[in-house]
């Protein structure tokens, strides 16, 4: 993430809070030190934004509450996760408020051209949800097949097998799929040609490799 979207996200996510976020909550959420992230308060108290620090229970870094950012402009992969959550929660009964979640979603997908809807359909097609993944996954591992799935990029991976057997691949992702107690990647192996499920727990590095790529390559 660069440091400008960093910013502006952190600045968005101490806006939808009601309380202080603590300086090490932030360094964890966006992954960077905590020398990095008082630097990144400092740039939005110098951009004007109310940044204050509040001592006590629920304390920590906040935005002033009457404070508002202008209205949000969502890119087709931020759309994809929201809309893919929403619809989630509604096949599952998670939410009773259904009506109000099918507004908002219609709101989303109205808000967005033509082309970006075009993409969010084929990105949601991609992403299954059978139930809640429970096993944790590194934030790097995540970030990388996040960036794989969103870009159609492939992936290079060490991966431990069923054996215990930690094993180099190249991949590029078909669909990922959201189980009960694991995340699953179906992908197809660039090397040998086959398909292959892998589970995203069990990656312990993930790269995203530059494309074209060709079968045997390096």
């Amino acid at each position: 993430m660069r440091r400008t979207e960093r910013l502006f996200a952190i600045a968005e996510y101490l806006r939808g809070r009601r309380t202080g976020v603590t300086a090490a909550a932030l360094a964890d959420r966006f992954d960077v030190t905590l020398r990095t992230i008082y630097r990144d308060l400092d740039s939005l108290r110098d951009a004007e934004l109310p940044v204050a620090s509040e001592r006590g229970r629920g304390g920590g870094f906040a935005l002033d509450r009457s404070y508002s950012l202008p209205p949000v402009n969502l890119t087709a992969r931020e759309a994809a996760v929201l809309l893919a959550v929403a619809n989630w929660a509604r096949e599952h009964r998670v939410v009773p408020f259904v009506a109000a979640l099918d507004g908002a979603t219609d709101k989303v997908r109205a808000a967005l051209s033509v082309s970006s809807q075009r993409k969010l359909l084929e990105l949601l097609e991609t992403l299954q949800f059978v139930g809640v993944p429970a096993r944790p996954v590194r934030p790097a591992v995540r970030r990388a097949v996040e960036q794989a799935w969103f870009e159609g990029q492939p992936l290079g991976v060490r991966y431990t097998d069923n054996d215990g057997v930690t094993v180099k691949r190249r991949v590029r992702l078909r669909t990922i799929v959201m189980d009960r107690g694991e995340t699953r990647l179906n992908t197809t192996d660039l090397d040998e040609q086959e398909d292959r499920q892998l589970r995203l727990d069990r990656l312990e590095v993930a790269e995203v490799l530059p494309r074209p790529l060709t079968p045997g390559g390096s």
